[in-house]
Formats: C-alpha cells, structure tokens, sequence
C-alpha cells in the first residue's frame, strides 16, 4: 500500500501522504503545502481529500490552503463545527482514494472530534490506522486541551472517553496493523513518547502502558492524568485558528518578508511594541545583540519554543536572522500560528552595529570556567532551567529549577543584586532564558555555556538529589 510519512522533526510532526490510481488524499498536512503539492505532481495524482483526525493544537494546518490549491475536500469526524466547508464524516463512513479505502472511526477522548482513519487496500486487506493524537507510540493524546476551548470538556470525561476509544475501537483491531500517529517524541501533545515514528498494533498492545488489557477505567484516568504539566499557552489559539479559518501562507509571507533598515526597524519596534526576535546561532548573539530582544535559534525547537514563550500569536514580530534564512523563519512561525511578522532588519546585526546603534552582549563562561572561579561561592545561585524530570534525573547540587516553560511566572524570583548563574543540557535553553531575564532588565547573570553536556565531560559531580526549592 502506498502510504508515507512525511515528517517534521522541529515539530515532532507527521503527515501523511496516500496514493492509489492518480488520487491522493493529505492527512493532517502542516501549514506550508508546498511539499504535498509536489509529492502529488510527482505522482502525476490529484489530491482528492484532506483527512483531519482532530482540531489541532499545536500547529495550524494546512488544509485551507490544500483545498483552494486542490479543490480538494477536507473531512473531519463525527461532531466536529468548522467554520468553513467540510465533508463531516459519520462514524464507519467509508471513502475512496483510487483503489483504495479510508475507514472513519469515531476515537474521542483526545479531544471529543478525534478520528483515527482505517487504511484499507486494493485487495481489502486493513493495512494501518493513522490515529492522529488518539493513540502514539508508546503513549496515547494528553485528554486537557480541549477544556482549554470548551470548559465543560473535564479532563476526567475526555480520559474517560479515551479509555472506551481505545477499548472499543483500537485493540479490537488486528495485531498487524500499523500505526501511523501525528507526533513523536518532543511533541507536548503527550508524555512519553517513543522516538520511532511507527510499530504494529500488536507491539503497541504489549509495550505500551495505556494499551494494558487487564486496565479498569479509573487506572486509566489516574495514570493518564498524573504528572501532566500546562500545555503551552499557544495551544488554545492554534485549535480556535484551526476551527475558524485564517489567512493564506501566501500572504502572510508577501507582507512579512520585508527588509528594514536600522532606522526603520528601530521605528516600528517603538511604534508597534514588537517583539524583536534573534534566531541566530547562540554565539553570535551572546557576541552583541539588540538590546530588549529575545533569541530563540532557529537551529533548535524553534517553533515551539516561540508557541511556549511569547504568548499571543497576534503579537506582532521584528526579525534578526541570518541573511537567506527569512522565508524559513516566517513559515516556521506560520506553523504555530504567529502572522503578525513585521519585517526584519535589513544586513542582521552588522547592519544596527555599522549604523552605531547601541548594543549589549551575553556573559558567558564554559563549564572549567565555571569550576575553577566559581563553583565553591555559588549560594545557591545556580538555575537549572530544564524540564523538572530532567532535572530529577540529574543535576548540579544545590541548583534551583526553573523550567524555562514557565520562567515568565518567577521572574520575580532572581538574584536583584548578587550574580547568578543559568544552564540547561547543551546551552540552547539557557542562552533563551538570559535573554528574557535580560529583555526585563536584569542583567546580573552568567550562562554557563554547554550545561550538563560539558559538565559530565568536564567530571562536574551531579547529584539526583530533588531540591525542595523547585520553582513551578
């Protein structure tokens, strides 16, 4: 059967693409249609159906521009409200693409929406699922988000409904399957996902702790429930912007890739209260940087990064990238839902330093350096700014967390005076969190450069020593 995944690693996203008899059919493509377009061209296939599992939340999808590319139908399950035309599918509905079958089945408790498609081929033999977030590998969809949208939505009713989608609709169904899912691992879209992207059925039923046969209910809920942190704030957003509609990639790029020069930039920054944006690699911008402005590097988790920290999608944006890097950028924003780019500023960061603008640098001190001039006068004035069980698992004594996810509600809670120090695994979080410190005026800080990386080459001792002072 020919069916792939095209994957989005930045995103931990998969989209799929279906191919029989010159029709094609998208499953929960991303924002840019580009690489959908041209698989199909090279199929010589026109694309017949977009297939939604659910409302997403953590990227906008790009069935809207699908559809007025294509002429292609969008279709959704059973209960889902667009505000646009779409084909909404009965439960056990079946469609056809060329020679082969997708089968509907209603799977809500992810959110009450949530679709899993039965892939059927020419011969009529079940091939795989494509489960959306209803069922990962090695983890199924946090059941939360939606009472972000609708308040009634508990928690509790949509794991509960969860349990009987995966009793009564999955694990009925042939160990040989596969299962294709929307996200991997470093999606926030679940909690322990597995790195592989696909397995069988019958694997996922033996290893995966959801899938458990002798499971009541309430372990379920319980177990589904527990340790699960605030989804990011963008969340919410994306899922409203994927039920009403928004606008074309096309034009938000035409207005977004615009280059201003220092003054100008400088102007609109004043006028709009945008946030300027560094992507650059960390080295250039602990080197000198716009003062106020925020790195989050484009060779990192970017998106959803920029989805965790800023948090209005509307809020309007000014770039500092790298020359050639503009189009990226913006349709990476795109991606979670942030339209509102401004411009960028024209020749980067030499342009704003050669026009004698004012500028401020990162301090930053390697691991040694950190050892030999400061370790032992530190006062518990060291932030970790990792996720909490990364740092249960290991970290520098008497280290504070502060998960970067939730550094804008402790800002209050840094050193006013004294040095303090910031580290994360390799750098790149920690280079983020200076920059939001610095971008509210406090400066007294120092990176420690390549975290608990460097720190375990470096024979730093760590300690898996919980401390009680954890910030939340």
């Amino acid at each position: 059967m020919k069916v792939e995944q095209i994957y989005t690693g930045c995103l931990a996203h998969a989209a799929y693409y279906l191919e029989s008899n010159g029709e094609a059919a998208i499953f929960d493509p991303l924002r840019e249609v580009g690489p959908y377009l041209a698989r199909a061209e090279q199929d010589k296939a026109k694309i017949k159906y977009v297939f939604e599992t659910h409302f997403h939340a953590d990227f906008v999808s790009g069935h809207l521009d699908l559809k007025n590319k294509t002429g292609a139908s969008i279709v959704f399950g059973p209960t889902a409200k667009p505000n646009y035309e779409a084909i909404i599918a009965e439960d056990n509905q079946v469609f056809k693409v060329g020679d082969y079958k997708v089968k509907v089945l209603h799977t809500p408790g992810h959110t009450m929406e949530s679709t899993t498609y039965l892939l059927i081929d020419e011969n009529g033999k079940e091939h795989g699922i494509i489960t959306g977030d209803t069922l990962f590998i090695g983890d199924v969809g946090r059941p939360d988000l939606a009472q972000h949208v609708i308040s009634e939505l508990t928690e509790e009713k949509l794991a509960g409904h969860l349990y009987d989608s995966l009793r009564n609709k999955i694990m009925p169904l042939s160990d040989d399957l596969i299962v294709y899912p929307n996200h991997g691992a470093g999606s926030a879209c679940g909690k322990m996902m597995s790195k592989e992207t696909t397995d069988t059925l019958g694997h996922q039923k033996q290893v995966n702790y959801a899938l458990r046969a002798n499971m009541t209910k309430e372990e379920f809920v319980e177990e589904l429930l527990s340790g699960l942190t605030p989804p990011p704030g963008y969340f919410p957003q994306n899922v409203l912007m994927n039920i009403k509609g928004y606008e074309s990639l096309d034009s938000i790029k035409k207005r977004a890739i615009r280059p201003l020069d220092s003054w100008e930039f400088e102007a609109i920054a004043e006028q709009t209260g945008a946030v300027i944006l560094d992507v650059r690699s960390r080295g250039e911008y602990t080197s000198g940087h716009i003062p106020r402005s925020i790195y989050i590097g484009l060779d990192g988790n970017f998106a959803p990064w920029v989805g965790a920290l800023i948090s209005d999608v509307k809020q309007p944006i000014l770039l500092v990238v790298s020359k050639g890097n503009e189009d990226e950028v913006i349709t990476r924003l795109s991606r979670v839902g942030f339209d509102n780019t401004l411009g960028f500023l024209k020749g980067g960061f030499e342009a704003w330093r050669t026009a004698a603008k004012e500028y401020d640098t990162l301090a930053s001190i390697t691991v040694e350096e950190f050892k030999e001039q400061y370790l032992k006068e530190t006062d518990e004035r060291v932030f970790d700014v990792r996720k909490a069980s990364e740092y249960n698992a290991e970290h520098l004594e008497g280290a504070i967390n502060t998960p970067l996810d939730y550094l804008n509600d402790h800002i209050a809670e840094f050193p006013s005076e004294k040095i303090f120090f910031l580290y994360c695994q390799s750098g790149y979080r920690s280079v983020i969190a200076a920059s939001i410190l610095k971008s509210r005026g406090i400066h007294n800080l120092i990176d420690i450069a390549g975290g608990v990386d460097d720190m375990k080459k470096s024979g730093l001792p760590l300690t898996d020593y919980v401390c009680p002072t954890t910030m939340l």
